[in-house]
């Protein structure tokens, strides 16, 4: 695993660069040095949080420390690192797990279908079709609890964001925002173009781990009715 860099991430954390741009090269480096580490922590090591091009990492200073070392937390850190990505290039990150969620698209559930589908030029059952035929994979979790950035949009129903943002919008709701694809999993504000709704319960703080989805999941939509949406909400509201 070539090409890396480390970053301070205050006086308990180092960020790991494996690259320097969003691609499937680097999302694999990603999800290898996450596998490994999660399966192997470090001494002292507290948590790990993949993103679209590194993995910050945060550590217990106070563990770390040997006052018989002329070595800071920080450097020990670094040291440790180093020798795990060099074993981390050659790990298996298991295959991925596929995760499908239901989606109720348009009407209250999807207001803004119509307008992704005016802006490509398409009928909203096209949008619905092309949106639900792709697989997605998950780069990272972030901006919200257990909210998931996708990637795999087919640049047919790519749409803008929003130009003026909505205050509050409800759990579950499914959005196209410029070339990516999400689901909102708690009550948020946000300017994406909001096409579905799912009853899938995507964070549920109750839970270990409390997000349904993790980095390197990949993720289906399957249209249900109304009907199916309001029966799967009475169950798992």
């Amino acid at each position: 695993m070539q090409n890396y860099e480390f970053f301070p991430l205050g006086d308990s954390g180092v960020v790991v660069k494996l690259g320097e741009v969003i691609d499937l090269s680097t999302h694999e480096k990603v999800k290898k040095l996450s596998a490994y580490l999660q399966d192997d922590p470090f001494p002292g090591m507290v948590e790990l949080v993949p993103g679209y091009t590194t993995v910050s990492v945060y550590y217990d200073p106070v563990v770390l420390y040997d006052p018989n070392r002329d070595q800071s937390s920080h450097e020990r850190v670094i040291e440790y690192l180093s020798e795990i990505i060099s074993r981390a290039h050659d790990g298996n990150a298991g295959d991925p797990r596929l995760v499908e969620i239901p989606v109720c698209y348009g009407g209250e559930y999807g207001p803004d279908l119509e307008e992704v589908a005016r802006h490509n030029g398409l009928d909203p059952d096209e949008v619905i079709r092309i949106h639900s035929e792709q697989q997605y994979l998950v780069y990272m979790i972030g901006f919200a609890p257990g909210f998931p950035y996708l990637g795999g949009l087919d640049e047919r129903i790519a749409t803008p964001r929003r130009s003026t943002p909505r205050t509050a919008i409800p759990k579950g709701s499914v959005g196209i925002g410029g070339s990516q694809t999400g689901v909102y999993p708690i009550v948020s504000p946000g300017g994406w173009n909001i096409i579905g709704r799912t009853a899938h319960p995507l964070f549920r703080p109750e839970d270990q781990p409390p997000s349904l989805l993790r980095s390197g999941d990949v993720v289906r939509f399957r249209p249900i009715s109304p009907e199916a949406f309001e029966a799967q909400r009475e169950v798992t509201s």
